[in-house]
């Protein structure tokens, strides 16, 4: 999402199948039935961090939820500089994570990588914060009188950015969470009816109720202006792109840190995961700072979530920002094509990688109504042969497009190894550990189809991730693997054979042992 120079930022689906699996897989919403038994070591975290500082258990993980899907990503800060699944800040205006380490004589290591101690912290940090609101032992016990609290939870400055933060803690709670972590656990809280006590917030307009202000260049918008600091006022060039971005932090916090004048970022919409709200920060007429080289040609527009979690992208999500982007390419005339909506890591002068290999670009497309050449990089062969320098073809654009969604930039998707690619395999090599000689072999063809998250995959799964695995064991077998998103005998076959070969448990199923051996290239 980023643009001036400052912090980090870190494939095609079926068409209806893809969009419906998304939103039964995202919501995280059911009506919870007990969870299996075995071991369940996050729940066990919220258990006892919850009894230690006498924090409702069921609130905590709501923040949490809203906060990350209860997804750490391996430890990696989000744009906000936030950690772990609770994400805890350490920014120039906001330091929850040394509260934490103050509260819980934890040190800021232990709180930012061991997802444990990071919920610990969370619930040391709201207790903190609801001893200081003067909650009394009796007032602990009810969630809704929580409320402030977790609005300060947020960080924001802004009433309003806190109050839309607070409320999506508590419609968690009004709709019940059925939410399964990236390692297969499932975390559940029933759906219970909480009146907040919303205090000193009672009277802030809300967002999600559209009081207040709202967009005068998109009218579905809600306006949450950015700090004056992170964009400046009129334009230098004619808008030509739509630039599509994830935030790598949730929504209500995007829209804060944009409101953070030490941020120095904005883009001028923001999509919700849920249910595909809009929020506008910044006049279309203005250079929102989002893009770099592109800022000043073009629109931004950020969607809630993570590059590596598929998760946080709905179909509401979809279907909100291809609407959106309809109006925007009326408006001004842009063509509705890949070569004029493109991702983050596509403008030139970025080292981005949003949105991602988990953005289904064919879908998005389809709903905006254009073309999806330009840009649309085949992933899915019956083999992946040897590249190296000198190479040309889609093999190579395929090879270019999963090094740049991974964070190491060959530079244009154009099916020419060249000596961009050349680098930037060799950097990917490196940080894997294989051999850094620049050949895109069965080693790293295996590593770079398998790169993102580690779910547990079993027969009768579907989606992008199993269409993820059959590309990664096409390369590791060297035999071809049906690519068709679906986990039936022919995976199943191909994932023991696998196991076996490589000295792993063989239970024909793709758990973390088996992710993490093909994304060290095995």
């Amino acid at each position: 999402m980023h643009a001036r120079p400052g912090p980090w930022r870190r494939a095609a689906l079926a068409l209806t199948a893809a969009a419906t699996a998304l939103v039964l897989s995202a919501t995280g919403h059911a009506a919870a039935a007990p969870p299996p038994a075995g071991p369940r070591p996050l729940a066990d975290a919220f258990a006892r961090a919850a009894a230690a500082y006498d924090v409702p258990r069921d609130l905590l993980v709501a923040v949490g939820y809203g906060e990350s899907r209860l997804d750490d990503h391996e430890g990696l800060p989000s744009q906000a500089g936030g950690h772990g699944l609770m994400h805890l800040v350490d920014n120039p205006t906001a330091h929850t994570l040394d509260t934490a380490a103050a509260l819980t004589g934890a040190s800021a290591t232990a709180l930012k990588h061991d997802p444990a101690t990071n919920i610990r912290g969370a619930a040391a940090v709201l207790r903190s914060y609801a001893d200081a609101a003067g909650l009394t032992a009796k007032d602990r016990k009810d969630k809704g009188a929580w409320y402030e609290s977790v609005a300060r939870y947020s960080t924001t400055r802004d009433p309003r950015t806190a109050r839309l933060y607070a409320d999506t803690v508590y419609d968690h709670l009004a709709g019940g969470l059925d939410a399964t972590t990236p390692d297969g656990e499932r975390i559940t809280v029933r759906a219970q009816s909480v009146a907040p006590d919303r205090g000193r917030y009672a009277a802030t307009p809300s967002l999600d109720d559209g009081v207040g202000t709202l967009s005068t260049d998109y009218g579905p918008a809600l306006w949450a202006p950015a700090h004056s600091g992170n964009y400046t006022v009129g334009r230098s060039a004619a808008v030509t792109q739509v630039v599509i971005h994830v935030t790598q932090g949730s929504y209500a916090g995007s829209i804060s840190w944009f409101q953070n004048p030490s941020s120095n970022v904005s883009a001028h919409y923001t999509i919700r995961s849920s249910d595909g709200q809009v929020t506008q920060s910044v006049r279309e007429k203005d250079t929102a700072y989002h893009a770099r080289s592109a800022n000043a040609s073009s629109i931004g527009i950020e969607h809630e979530g993570y590059v590596d979690n598929p998760a946080w992208f709905t179909d509401a999500m979809y279907r909100s920002s291809a609407a959106l982007t309809r109006h925007l390419t009326d408006r001004y005339g842009i063509p509705r094509d890949r070569a004029h909506i493109v991702g983050h890591a596509e403008v030139p002068g970025n080292d981005h990688t949003d949105p991602g290999p988990n953005w289904n670009w064919s879908y998005y497309m389809q709903l905006v109504g254009g073309s999806t050449g330009g840009g649309t990089v085949n992933l899915n062969f019956t083999s992946y042969p040897t590249l190296r320098s000198g190479s040309t073809g889609d093999h190579v654009k395929a090879a270019q497009s999963l090094l740049n969604a991974q964070g190491f930039s060959a530079g244009a998707v154009d099916g020419a190894f060249g000596t961009n690619t050349v680098n930037a395999t060799k950097a990917f090599q490196s940080a894997r550990g294989l051999t850094a000689d620049g050949v895109i072999g069965r080693a790293s063809w295996t590593a770079l189809l398998s790169a993102g998250t580690k779910p547990v995959l079993r027969s009768g799964s579907s989606g992008a991730d199993v269409q993820r695995l059959q590309r990664a064991l096409t390369a590791a077998l060297g035999r071809t693997v049906g690519i068709d998103g679906q986990f039936g005998s022919g995976t199943t076959t191909a994932v023991r054979d696998y196991q076996s070969s490589r000295g792993l448990a063989v239970d024909g199923i793709a758990g973390s042992g088996t992710w993490t051996a093909l994304q060290a290239g095995r």
